[in-house]
């Protein structure tokens, strides 16, 4: 084997171990010890990259975290996550259904609803919980921003409050503000600039002929550890390789994308479907290609909150696996 073709055979053997298949993964039901035994706050969750604010920080089947973690989260109808906070900020966005969020401060909540693609971020210390009022289940991505979270703080957990109250995370009687109302009480200001809806979300059109929508960033809810985006990608796109000095991961929401890393000597490509995964490592050149007939749409999360120094332009030719 020359020189070339074994640094493309490494090269290929890395790319697959920073890839998280969704067909190679099972929901964990038990992912949150404080939460056995507890039907109503019963979730199940798919880790990609580290824990995810779950001990399960062991698993085999997950990537290795630097800066944060990100997992998907699934949860039936009728069911709730009670109030809690983290060390670190935590964000969700919602990709199927409707999942209701409430922020507590001083025995009062705030409580919004976000359908598909909306997200909030969750701040640091500020209790929090999440509650599936709708008609079909709830899907969403949870990104802890820290590469090993210390596990969630339960605060309203029905173990230690009325079943009411826990529900409500932590309102007294009367005490709950709907997002939307009451826009000058402290507890809409808290919320107002890490909730970003989709439709409202600050949109960039790249040179590459792709859409950039910033959730978390300059133009988004404020960085503090890491950036979070959504690519738009329309058939036929494709990017030239880019490099960062920190990690980035890629999940695929929609569609199929094309993922490749490159080097001086060759590049390697996978294909990833919906719910499919990658993690760029830092300084690894990596770019991806939309070769379907659909658009693709990805979640991309940025292992820091400095601005990028690149432009995405367009592939001129591709790289050969």
């Amino acid at each position: 084997m020359t020189d070339s073709a074994d640094t493309c055979a490494h090269m290929q053997i890395s790319l697959d171990q920073h890839i998280g298949r969704f067909a190679d993964k099972v929901f964990d039901w038990e992912a949150f010890p404080a939460n056995i035994g507890y039907a109503e706050l019963a979730r199940g969750q798919m880790r990609y990259i580290g824990g995810g604010g779950s001990p399960k920080v062991s698993d085999r089947t997950t990537l290795p975290p630097t800066h944060f973690t990100l997992s998907l989260l699934e949860e039936e109808t009728g069911t709730y996550a009670a109030g809690h906070s983290h060390e670190i900020e935590e964000s969700f966005l919602v990709l199927e259904g409707e999942l209701t969020v409430g922020w507590e401060k001083d025995g009062s909540v705030i409580e919004a609803t976000l359908g598909p693609l909306d997200m909030v971020q969750n701040l640091r210390d500020v209790p929090h919980g999440f509650r599936n009022d709708g008609a079909q289940k709830v899907l969403m991505s949870v990104t802890v921003d820290s590469g090993r979270p210390l596990p969630p703080h339960n605060v309203f957990h029905p173990a230690q409050v009325e079943g009411t109250v826990a529900r409500a995370f932590g309102a007294r009687p009367g005490c709950t503000v709907r997002e939307g109302t009451l826009t000058d009480s402290p507890l809409h200001t808290l919320i107002a600039p890490y909730l970003v809806r989709f439709a409202d979300s600050h949109q960039i059109t790249e040179a590459a002929g792709f859409e950039r929508r910033v959730y978390v960033g300059v133009g988004g809810a404020p960085a503090t550890a890491v950036r979070k985006e959504l690519f738009i990608i329309p058939p036929g796109c494709a990017i030239m390789a880019i490099t960062r000095p920190v990690e980035e991961a890629m999940l695929v929401i929609a569609g199929a994308l094309v993922v490749g890393w490159q080097s001086a000597a060759c590049g390697v490509e996978r294909r990833l479907g919906r719910h499919d995964l990658v993690l760029a490592p830092m300084g690894q050149a990596h770019y991806f290609r939309n070769d379907g007939d659909v658009t693709a749409v990805a979640w991309v999360v940025i292992g820091g909150v400095d601005a990028d120094d690149f432009v995405y332009s367009t592939a001129m030719e591709r790289v050969a696996s």
